[in-house]
């Protein structure tokens, strides 16, 4: 069994020995001598070879008689090939010379075309390094004049379109190099120039914000040079006065409008100030470089840093105008410069940053000027201020922000001015009242006449006819103050000009200014005067004379009024002037001092009465009166001689005044708690000052008392001095109570406590009269009647 195998395994070997390339028996052969059957193998081997020969030698054989032809057919031709070779060597060597020019210029014309070849291919690759190189040196010089927009622009190109065209060479490899940091360079410049211009428009924007407001103002004396008309003036001219001047303002009106005209021409505009190129070069680099995001955040904080400084006031901002005008003139310049980026830019500011920026500044500028005025107390200051305010609010409104809270506080600011205008006016009032001598003015010249009634409405058709020289009624301080009250008007009209009022709200406020003025300074001021200490009579007689004649000139005032706001004064819901109850009040408190202080100086004379109470009773001429009573008549006389100006009315109430307090002082006199004792004697000297009193006023020291009605002051002390003179007891007790009484007016009680003095009076003369039956009769009289008075009071009581 296995030798059958080892012969089909050799059988196998030896096919694919046949079979395989020399190249690649190794293997084969390898396995033949690893295995134990070489011998086997080598005979099988050489079996096969000599078989092979065998093959071989029978094909030789068959095929040599066509071998040998084919060698002598091969002899026959090498002669012939002989022949032929020697034939092409000779055309060949033919050739060879002939072809040999030919080749030298073929090989002229390879180098030709190899030369052109490399020449067109130099000349594109130069075609696209030239512009590189253009481009490059063109960016180098941009660089050099700092156009930096361009340079980036130039760079961009360059390195997108132009470097991947040129290929790889060194140089646009140390050109792509360098691109970056040119970039770099260039935004580091432009942030560089944006920081110098932001620098540059904060230190400059008061400059730009006093140009624009120049420019404001120009612009609204320029409207209102146009639409302003001669036939209706509005300041403090009144209506015929400005009647009189219309032909001449219309014939200066051309004049003015063409020199407002010129000078608006020749002021610079406010955004020709500022070179804004930073901006735009700056916003286009940073867009190019797509940073835009990162330059507007930055634009706008550093803005915002910039608001805050300028929105923060000086400390002493309000000690001057100036200090106000260059907060404003800053603030002016900063929004329109950020006007100015707002319509010149695409988004680097847009409407609501700069509207929240605006509502931020405007409660600063709001709370600002809220402080800082407040510690004014100058009107002039004030009104200068509202002026700036107003054409600091039309400045920035002309550019589209809306300033309508601006105007809201100048309305609160009004209330302030009208404040600070009332305390000035104080000080005025008070300086006319202590500077007027009381005393009605006199005049000789008509042109003196002429120049107070232009200052006081004085209409009296009987002092006109009156002969120079003449008196007027009044003093110095009515045309005075009559005057101050237009100024007053003036004033707080000035401060209602330009704040966009209509003629009614104008008309309404100055209205409650005035009435503010009359009922609370004037009326302090005249009361002040009215109740200061050595106010004599005829002043006082003065200042109701002088308050009534401002009562009567009150229309004219509201005809003033209406005059200089074109409101009518019967429109509806028209605040009405209080000056007519102000005046009243002054002269009533005017006439209630003048009854005070008469009363006052009879006091003064009443203290030098020297009554001897226990006089005795006079025989024979009746008792004279008492001088101090004398001397009290003789300056009642004098007095109401001067009251001739006054009112009937208020002449008749000082003089009944006066006559009620004589005869209520005589009978506290009599009554007085320190007088302990009364004699009879002393009763008809105090009887006999009566009846002069009574003369006094039968007399009629001032006129308009009908009958007697003046003794009627003097009727309670007449009835009771008559009572104890005449000893008319029995009738008195009898007749008490009826309407018929003769003694109507005497009180009980008062004539028993004189009754009781003049008891203490008789006991005490009684034991010095040794208890004489006349003086113990009376005596025994007195008790009774004191009695009987007693009980009459009782009943009355129960």
């Amino acid at each position: 069994m296995a030798s059958v195998e080892a012969a089909a395994e050799h059988e196998r070997i030896l096919r694919e020995i046949e079979s395989t390339d020399s190249n690649c028996i190794g293997p084969t052969l390898r396995s033949v001598y690893d295995g134990q059957e070489h011998g086997l193998f080598m005979a099988k081997l050489d079996a096969r070879i000599r078989n092979h020969d065998r093959e071989i030698e029978k094909m030789c054989n068959h095929h040599f008689q066509g071998f040998v032809d084919s060698i002598t057919e091969l002899l026959k031709v090498r002669g012939e090939a002989q022949k032929l070779k020697s034939q092409v060597t000779a055309t060949n060597r033919s050739i060879q010379g002939d072809g040999k020019e030919l080749t030298s210029s073929m090989e002229e014309l390879r180098q030709c075309r190899v030369q052109q070849r490399n020449i067109a291919t130099t000349i594109d690759k130069l075609t696209h390094c030239l512009p590189v190189l253009e481009m490059y040196g063109r960016l180098q010089e941009q660089m050099d004049a700092k156009r930096y927009y361009p340079a980036l622009r130039t760079s961009e190109q360059l390195e997108q379109t132009c470097l991947p065209r040129a290929g790889q060479y060194r140089f646009c490899a140390i050109m792509a190099e360098n691109l970056p940091k040119l970039r770099t360079q260039i935004r580091d410049t432009a942030m560089t120039q944006l920081k110098d211009f932001l620098e540059s428009i904060r230190k400059h924007s008061d400059k730009i914000g006093e140009t624009a407001i120049r420019q404001a103002q120009l612009q609204r004396s320029l409207d209102s040079s146009i639409s302003a008309q001669p036939s209706a003036p509005v300041g403090r001219r009144p209506r015929r006065e400005a009647a009189a001047g219309g032909v001449a303002q219309s014939n200066g009106q051309a004049g003015r409008l063409e020199a407002d005209e010129e000078e608006a021409d020749q002021v610079t505009g406010a955004q020709d100030l500022v070179d804004f190129s930073p901006v735009y070069r700056c916003l286009h680099i940073y867009t190019v470089l797509g940073l835009r995001d990162v330059f507007e955040n930055y634009y706008r904080k550093q803005r915002r840093k910039q608001a805050r400084l300028v929105l923060q006031p000086h400390s002493n901002m309000h000690e001057t105008l100036e200090g106000y005008r260059r907060y404003f003139n800053q603030i002016v310049g900063f929004f329109v410069v950020e006007d100015h980026v707002l319509h010149t830019t695409q988004g680097l500011v847009n409407r609501a940053y700069v509207e929240e920026l605006w509502e931020l500044a405007l409660s600063k500028i709001v709370a600002a000027l809220r402080t800082h005025s407040s510690y004014c107390d100058d009107p002039d200051l004030v009104l200068d201020l509202k002026n700036l305010i107003v054409l600091f609010a039309d400045t920035l409104q002309g550019y589209g922000f809306p300033v309508s809270q601006l105007f809201d506080m100048l309305l609160e600011m009004r209330d302030q001015y009208s404040e600070i205008l009332l305390k000035r006016w104080n000080v005025t009032f008070r300086q006319v009242l202590d500077q007027d001598n009381f005393g009605p003015i006199l005049v000789s010249t008509e042109q003196e006449y002429r120049h107070y009634t232009s200052q006081f409405p004085l209409q009296d058709p009987e002092l006109e006819k009156l002969p120079f020289p003449k008196k007027l009624p009044f003093s110095e301080f009515v045309p005075k103050v009559y005057c101050q009250l237009k100024e007053f008007i003036y004033a707080c009209l000035k401060y209602s000009e330009d704040l966009h009022l209509s003629s009614t709200e104008v008309d309404d406020m100055i209205r409650k200014s005035t009435n503010l003025l009359l009922t609370r300074t004037l009326s302090h001021c005249l009361h002040y005067a009215i109740k200061k200490k050595n106010v004599g009579l005829a002043e006082l007689v003065q200042v109701s004379i002088n308050t009534t004649h401002l009562e009567q000139s009150c229309h004219f005032l509201e005809e003033f009024i209406s005059n200089i706001t074109n409101v009518p004064p019967d429109t509806a819901n028209a605040t009405k002037l209080y000056g007519t109850s102000t005046f009243k009040d002054a002269r009533h408190a005017a006439e209630a001092e003048i009854y005070t202080g008469l009363n006052a100086k009879i006091d003064q004379f009443l203290q030098l009465a020297d009554y001897d109470w226990m006089a005795g009773v006079p025989s024979g001429a009746a008792p004279t009166p008492s001088d101090y009573l004398l001397d009290l008549i003789a300056f009642l006389k004098s007095t109401f001689s001067v009251f001739t100006n006054l009112p009937g009315k208020v002449a008749q109430t000082a003089c009944m005044s006066a006559c009620k307090h004589i005869s209520t002082s005589l009978l506290q006199l009599l009554l007085d708690p320190e007088v302990k004792q009364i004699s009879m004697g002393a009763l008809h000297q105090l009887n006999a000052d009566v009846y002069e009193c009574e003369g006094f006023a039968r007399a009629g020291p001032v006129a308009g008392f009908q009958g007697d009605t003046l003794l009627l002051a003097f009727s309670d002390l007449r009835q009771l001095l008559e009572l104890f003179t005449h000893w008319d007891w029995s009738s008195y007790l009898a007749d008490y109570g009826k309407t018929s009484c003769k003694y109507l007016r005497v009180n009980p009680h008062a004539a028993l406590a004189l009754l009781e003095k003049m008891r203490e009076s008789s006991r005490k003369n009684v034991v010095f009269a040794q208890f004489r039956k006349t003086e113990r009769d009376r005596q025994k009289l007195i008790d009774a009647v004191v009695k009987q008075l007693r009980n009459l009071i009782a009943q009355h009581h129960a």
